[in-house]
Formats: C-alpha cells, sequence, structure tokens
C-alpha cells in the first residue's frame, strides 16, 4: 500500500518536491542543493534553510554564506539533548522555497512530531512550500536488502519509493567511485581518523560502482514512467517493450549498420536485452546483393555493440529466420524494407519481409525503412532460382503464349505484313521468353506448341497437320532445333549460375566460422551449437565412434524421426548431426566444418597440455631463483658467523673483552638471521606442499604485536600502533600471524625514508578485521602489484643483503592458509599500505559505529 500525501486544504496549490538523488554520501548533493538554493535567491527568491546537515565539511559550511537559516528545535528523548526540523517555524515563516537535508532521517520520539521527516516535508507541501531535499540510493525501501548484500551495512532509516517517485523533480548527483575515493583521502568527507575505515569497507570500489548502478537505473526507471505518462496525457499510442531478445536479419548489404544500430536501440529499452544479428545463407547457395565485406563489418559492429553474430542455411530464407527466431526465444524481429523496385516486387510476388510478418506468429516484427528502400535492380537477378509461381507459370505460359500469338497473327492487319520467316521467328521469340521463365521443361512445352501451331496455320496448306513444300519443313524442323538449343543454353546458363553461388556461399559460411576459429571466442560446445545453427539440425556433438559404428560421413535414420549424419573430425572423432537429411553439397560443408571443429578440440587439447607443463616451468624458475639467491643471501650470514667464531678460537690475537662481546654479537646476529632465512624457506616449501600444520584460534592483535615488532633490527624506524583497543579477537594462528605482521613491517621499514615512522592500525567492518601497514615510501607502480607477491622478488630493492625476497610471499602465503587475504594499495600522499584482512574469532560480534558509516546522508 503506497503512503497517502496530504491534499491542500480547498484545493489550494500543493508545494513542488525536488530531490537530489546520490549514490553514496560524499558526492556532493547537499553542495549542489545550496549552491541551487544560492541562484534561486539571486534571482529573487524567498528561500530558507530549514535544516542542513554539513558534517564538518567546511566547502559545505560556506555555501550557507548570505542564506536565511532558521533556528533548529530543540528536544530531549531518555536524556539526551537533540536538535530536530523545525516545522511550525517554518511553516510560521511560511518562505516560498525550503531547503530541508536528508529525507529519509527518522525523528527523534515525542512532543507529537512525526516520525519521519519525509512526513514533516509533505506537510510543507500541502501548505504551499516549494522544498528541495537530498537522499541516497541506500535509503530507498525497494533497494534496502540489494544494498545490505552489496555492503554488508544494514540501513534503518528507508523512505517508501512511491514518496520519492512522487517529487515533480528528481536530479541524480552522479559521481565517478575512483573520484569519490580521492574526496575521501583529501579528508573532504569523513575526519581523518575514519578515512582508512571507510575506503577499506563501504567505499570500496566495487561497492561505490554497484551503488552508481542502482541510482542510474532507478533514475532511468523514473525518467520511463515520466515519458510513459506523457504519452498518455497526449494520446500517443503504442506500449514500451519490457526486457527484449531482438534478432535482426542481415542480408549483407549497405542497410545493415541501420538495421543493426535500430535492433540495439529496442533490446536497449530493457536492462539485460539481447541482441542477435543473424545472415541466413540459402541451402541452394544463391543470394542478391550480398556483400561479404560489408558483412564481416557488420558482424564486428554487432559484437562492438554487446551483441552475437549467427550465420544459419535455410532452404527458405523467411522460414529460417523465423525459426531461429523461436529457437532463441527471440520477442522481436528487426528487417529492412525491401531493395527491390516496384516492378521486380510486381513480376517476383511477396517478398521475405511480407513472408515473414505472416508466419511470425507472436513474435513482433518490425520492417526498418532505409536510404537503399527501392533501389535495387529493375529485373530479378539471373542467379535467382525458380520459386513456386515460377515454376507453375512457366508450364502454363509455354501454352498459353504461342495460343496467344496464334491469335495476333490471324488478324487480317498483321497477316497481310508477314511471311513464314518473320511468324517463326516470333515464335522463336516467345519460345526464349517462355524459358526464361520457366526453365527448360517449359520451354519445350512452348516449342513444341509453337511447331505445332506453324504447322497448323501458317504452312500450306493451311489447316492441317501436313507438309507439301519441303522447304517448309525445312524451317520447321529448324525452328524446332533452335527453340530446344537455345532453352538448352538457357537452363545450363542458369544451373552454372547456381553452382557458383552456392560455392561462393559454402565459402562465405566456412570463412565466417574460420574467423570464430582463428579469435579463439568460442568453446567446443559454442562451436557444436554455431554448426547446430548452421546446417538447421536439432543436435550436433562430438564422439570418438560414430553411431552404429556406421562407416565414415555414413547418413542413416536416427532417435526420434530423424537423419544422423556422421563425419571425421580430426584423429578418432566423429561430428554427428541429428535432424534433418543433409544434401551432396551440404556435407561437403559439414566436412569442413568438422575439420575446423577438429581443430580447435586439438587446440584446446594442446592447451591443456601446455597448462600441465606450466606448474613445472615455474617450479623449474623457482628453483634457479632460490639456487642464485643461497648462493649469496644464505652464504653472507654463514661467512660473518663463520668469521666471528673462527677469530674467537684463534690463539694468535689477544682480544679484550669488548671485542669479544662484539664478535659474539656479530655471530649471534649472523646465525639469527641465518635462521630466520631457514625458516622463511621451510615455510614457503610447506605451503607450496601443502603440508603446513594450523592450530586456528581466537587471537588478539595485541597479544602478536609486541613479539612481532621485537623482532624488528634495532636500527628500523619507530613504528606507530593506533585503534587496537576495541578490535575483536581473530582467527589465526597466533606463531603464523605473527610471522605474517613482523615480515609486512619489516617490509614497510625496509622503504620508509630517514626519520619517518611506520603506521600500524586497525578496523572491523562485515566480519573481518583488516590491519593496515602503512609506509611513506616510493610506493609500487600497478603494473608491478603482481610481481610483488613472487618468491625471491626485491622490486626496487639493489641491496642484496635485504635478504631472499621471501617476505611478502610467505606473508600471503601464511594469510590464506588462515582463509584471511593481504592485499597492497597506495597510501594517500604517496606510499603503500598492505592491508591484511582475516575472519572475526566470533562472527556474531558487530564492530561499533559501522551503520553511523554506512548510514550518512551528507552530501
Amino acid at each position: 500500500m503506497s503512503p497517502e500525501l496530504e491534499t491542500p486544504p480547498g484545493g489550494g496549490r500543493r508545494g513542488r518536491l525536488k530531490v537530489y538523488l546520490g549514490a553514496a554520501p560524499g558526492v556532493g548533493k547537499t553542495y549542489r542543493m545550496l549552491d541551487e538554493a544560492r541562484r534561486r535567491v539571486a534571482r529573487g527568491a524567498d528561500v530558507v534553510v530549514g535544516l542542513v546537515e554539513c558534517h564538518g565539511r567546511r566547502g559545505t559550511e560556506a555555501m550557507l554564506g548570505g542564506l536565511e537559516i532558521l533556528p533548529r528545535a530543540r528536544c530531549s528523548y531518555r536524556g539526551g539533548a537533540f536538535t530536530e526540523l523545525d516545522l511550525d517555524g517554518l511553516l510560521a515563516r511560511r518562505p516560498q522555497i525550503a531547503l530541508v537535508d536528508e529525507f529519509a532521517h527518522s525523528n527523534v520520539p515525542g512532543d507529537g512530531r512525526n516520525p519521519k521527516r519525509w512526513q514533516d516535508i509533505d506537510r510543507l507541501l500541502t501548505a504551499g512550500i516549494d522544498v528541495v531535499t537530498t537522499i541516497n540510493i541506500q535509503h530507498l525501501e525497494s533497494l534496502n536488502d540489494v544494498v545490505e548484500k552489496i555492503t554488508s551495512v544494514p540501513q534503518h532509516e528507508t523512505v517508501p519509493d512511491e514518496v520519492v517517485r512522487r517529487a515533480d523533480q528528481i536530479e541524480l548527483v552522479d559521481m565517478p567511485p575512483e573520484a569519490l575515493r580521492r574526496r575521501m583521502a583529501h579528508g573532504d568527507v569523513y575526519a581523518p581518523e575514519k578515512i582508512d575505515a571507510a575506503l577499506a569497507s563501504y567505499f570500496r570500489p566495487g561497492n561505490l560502482t554497484a551503488l552508481r548502478q542502482l541510482a542510474l537505473l532507478w533514475v532511468a526507471d523514473r525518467v520511463d514512467e515520466a515519458l510513459q505518462s506523457y504519452r498518455s496525457e497526449h494520446g500517443i499510442g503504442g506500449v514500451w517493450e519490457t526486457r527484449e531478445r531482438v534478432v535482426v536479419a542481415l542480408t549483407g548489404g549497405p542497410e545493415g549498420d541501420t538495421l543493426i544500430r535500430r535492433a540495439a536501440r529496442i533490446a536497449d529499452r530493457s536492462a539485460g536485452g539481447d541482441l542477435l544479428a543473424v545472415h541466413v545463407t540459402r541451402s541452394d547457395g544463391l543470394a542478391t546483393g550480398t556483400s561479404h565485406a560489408l558483412l564481416a563489418r557488420q558482424r564486428r559492429l554487432v559484437e562492438d555493440l554487446g551483441g552475437s553474430y549467427h550465420s544459419v542455411v535455410g532452404d527458405s530464407v523467411p522460414t529460417a529466420l523465423v525459426e531461429f527466431a523461436r529457437a532463441e526465444n527471440a520477442t522481436q524481429l528487426v528487417l529492412g524494407t525491401s531493395r527491390r523496385r516496384r516492378l521486380e516486387r510486381f513480376l517476383t510476388g511477396r517478398g521475405t519481409g511480407d513472408t515473414v510478418v505472416g508466419i511470425s506468429g507472436d513474435i513482433d516484427v518490425h520492417i526498418v525503412s532505409h536510404e537503399r528502400a527501392g533501389h535495387g535492380t529493375l529485373l530479378p537477378s539471373r542467379r535467382r532460382t525458380l520459386s513456386g509461381p515460377r515454376r507453375v507459370g512457366g508450364p502454363v505460359a509455354g501454352l498459353l503464349l504461342p495460343l496467344a500469338l496464334t491469335g495476333l497473327l490471324q488478324l487480317d492487319t498483321v497477316r497481310a505484313h508477314l511471311n513464314l520467316t518473320s511468324e517463326s521467328l516470333l515464335f522463336l521469340l516467345a519460345v526464349v521468353g517462355v524459358a526464361c521463365i520457366g526453365g527448360v521443361v517449359s520451354a519445350v512445352i512452348a516449342s513444341v506448341t509453337a511447331s505445332l501451331l506453324l504447322n497448323y496455320w501458317f504452312v500450306a496448306p493451311r489447316g492441317q497437320f501436313t507438309l507439301a513444300d519441303p522447304n517448309a519443313l525445312v524451317a520447321l524442323t529448324v525452328f524446332a532445333v533452335v527453340a530446344a538449343t537455345v532453352a538448352a543454353v538457357v537452363d545450363r546458363s542458369l544451373r552454372l549460375s547456381r553452382r557458383s553461388a552456392r560455392a561462393t556461399a559454402e565459402a562465405e559460411t566456412m570463412s565466417s566460422l574460420a574467423g570464430t576459429i582463428v579469435r579463439g571466442g568460442q568453446t567446443i560446445p559454442a562451436l557444436l551449437e554455431r554448426t547446430r545453427e548452421t546446417f538447421g539440425v536439432a543436435s550436433a556433438e562430438l564422439v570418438e565412434e560414430p553411431p552404429d559404428h556406421s562407416q565414415e560421413g555414413a547418413e542413416h535414420p536416427g532417435h526420434g524421426g530423424g537423419e544422423v549424419t556422421a563425419v571425421p573430425a580430426g584423429t578418432g572423432r566423429y561430428l554427428v548431426l541429428r535432424g534433418s537429411a543433409l544434401g551432396s553439397s551440404e556435407r561437403r560443408v559439414l566436412a569442413a566444418f568438422a575439420a575446423h571443429v577438429g581443430a580447435a578440440v586439438e587446440r584446446a587439447r594442446l592447451a591443456e597440455a601446455a597448462a600441465e607443463v606450466e606448474p613445472v616451468k615455474a617450479a623449474d624458475r623457482m628453483r634457479t631463483a632460490l639456487l642464485r639467491a643461497v648462493g649469496h643471501d644464505l652464504r653472507t650470514p654463514l661467512a660473518s658467523g663463520w668469521a666471528a667464531v673462527t677469530s674467537l678460537r684463534s690463539r694468535d690475537v689477544e682480544f679484550s673483552p669488548e671485542d669479544q662481546d662484539e664478535l659474539l654479537a656479530t655471530a649471534d646476529e649472523s646465525m639469527a638471521r641465518l635462521n630466520r632465512l631457514v625458516e622463511n624457506l621451510l615455510d614457503l616449501s610447506r605451503l607450496q606442499a601443502g603440508a603446513l600444520t594450523l592450530n586456528l584460534r581466537a587471537t588478539a592483535l595485541e597479544e602478536v604485536l609486541p613479539p612481532a615488532l621485537d623482532s624488528l633490527p634495532g636500527d628500523a624506524p619507530g613504528v606507530v600502533v593506533r585503534d587496537m583497543e576495541e578490535i575483536p579477537d581473530v582467527l589465526a594462528d597466533p606463531p603464523l600471524l605473527e610471522r605474517v605482521i613482523a615480515n609486512l613491517i619489516g617490509n614497510a621499514a625496509r622503504y620508509t625514508p630517514a626519520g619517518g615512522r611506520v603506521l600500524v592500525t586497525a578496523s572491523a567492518l562485515a566480519g573481518r578485521v583488516e590491519l593496515r601497514v602503512v609506509d611513506r615510501g616510493p610506493g609500487l607502480p600497478a603494473g608491478d602489484r603482481d610481481r610483488l607477491f613472487e618468491p625471491f622478488q626485491r622490486l626496487g630493492d639493489t641491496d642484496n643483503s635485504a635478504g631472499l625476497g621471501l617476505g611478502l610471499a610467505l606473508a600471503r602465503g601464511l594469510a590464506e592458509a588462515m582463509d584471511g587475504t593481504l592485499a597492497p594499495e597506495d597510501t594517500p600522499g604517496g606510499g603503500l599500505t598492505m592491508v591484511l584482512s582475516l575472519p572475526f574469532a566470533d562472527r556474531t560480534f558487530r564492530p561499533p559505529g559501522v551503520r553511523q558509516l554506512g548510514g550518512a546522508q551528507g552530501g
């Protein structure tokens, strides 16, 4: 049930509501609202600030300058003092425009106040006061659960969508996630102590992108509703399509680009609409006006628009189009207006568009006009096959046309000026015309009919089927031979043209498939589906043996009443099609398809073999790096310790107590360093072998931080630890967690400039604790981040005494073994921040301040 809004008493004007909608806190809603207020004041409007929340943002506070601000109402609740919108004071002041921030705010209970601020605003509107307000997308009732799934932060303050939709104007305040995070890092949104936690939780790039998409889609729906209302009020017919699956038919003509863009706009009208482009290759290989270069360009355009391209074979283009559309569950079919001229349409009958409309059923058909409409060839293409009307009309013409010509020649005015030679040539012309219409059979019928009519009506003695003059016999015989020869030549020309067109169509189909194979854009199942679509069969599969062990290429009845065709597809594999029977020419194309599919299978096998070899190569690279590192990094502390011990054992030199202590300290430090290197190597080996034993238990960060800090060398820079008081225990192995933290702090200390300090801070959100180790060093280019965690890497570190380069690799491996993550981030202002995330030991713990952080509305 939608909330009821008050009606102005006495039928007076209701105020207008404008809403600034944002995807997240900090995008600038309140700032935009105040900027509009200042512009309206400059134009002479009476504007009063009823309530604006600045959240300590200096830029927003500065925008209040020069505006009239209504004092807030003070109220108390359970011993606490609060301030709220002074609704009564604002109604008494009765400005032309009121600014009231945070549309979704819940009022402090008591003193007869409305439960929600949107209800206060409704009273202002009822009083005829225009209101400008702000709201974030997470506070819309319909999106509340979606936002919680995205951000893991529940929203307790919501507004019914219908209330917001009834606003007279909704303006989206949009900001890219990167820009909003930069504002956060610069301290323009939250206080400095909250920045790290906010960036790592609610304001993650993925969260902000998802919230931004929700806001854009919601506003787009609102625009559609407004447009539909406008069309209804002005009597504009038609309805809005819902989610669509649109098929656009391509002929290879120049109109294809127009059709594709039109179909894409139809598909884009609803979220998730699909665009499919299809080109039908006739099974007899004939096509008119097809440009393969244009088809290739149009295929790229379809893919650029997010659609898919398909090529199918069919005896009838209209039937193939509709069958494809139904197989793909399409709701719309887009075709272009015929390029044939009126005379051609009159001679050849209904075109593809008219036929598709007649057989489409519940599929909507769009016939799209274009600049090439009606600009085709004047006469039917000589490569065109005989249509049904021509197959019937040819023999009929073979009988009727000679009869009609006989009647014409019997007229006295005509007969007086013609002799037998002229009459024979006219009949020969009629036979050639019939041959062009109906082929050789019709031409033979016309030739026989013409010969008989010439003999009976025009050769003496007339009115009899007898020949008295030998010359007339020769003339009639020559006429019959010439007529039959011309008919045969015309028919042969048509057959050769069909054969050539068939070869062209086969080459086109194979080129399309080969392009797909070369680009590597489809998997084997997708190629099989492509084969099924192309040949119009029920199924296509790849098997190791043909059905019933039939011979290669054999065709035999299959299950379900269809035919089964099996052709070789590489070594030991067969491509099997089930469905309609294939002709010899189609089976030739199928054999080429099978060869391509076999090549794709072989390529997939080689890729799999290469993937199996990759770990071996990686292990070999690891071994080489290890040998290189051991050759220096292990030998250095070993040599130092050995030299110290050898000096102490020497009887040739007398060492003072101070020198002995220094040598012992050197030996101890060298052995300790050597021990750490060996432990890192052993732990990394256990991780790679999956043999590391974990003892996970509730672990406090305050328990493992002191020993981790104690393990740092004496000359390491200082470490500042903050925000550890209210951090819950994590589920971890204490000694391993200590190793991880020690490695992270040690790495940060190595790159911290002289006089600087390493910052260690922690935050809790959504069931996890994030420990952040922050340095102010040179940072790391984005392209090197993937290599950061590879063993034996010291990116940008030229000091070979720094160790084997195992610290971060081991830290990430140990973190992931404890169900944690380790990721680098840029430190605002320069440097690198390592973020260690671990799960709560008690999953029911809810850290303080989570709701307040995610629920802020300030613009």
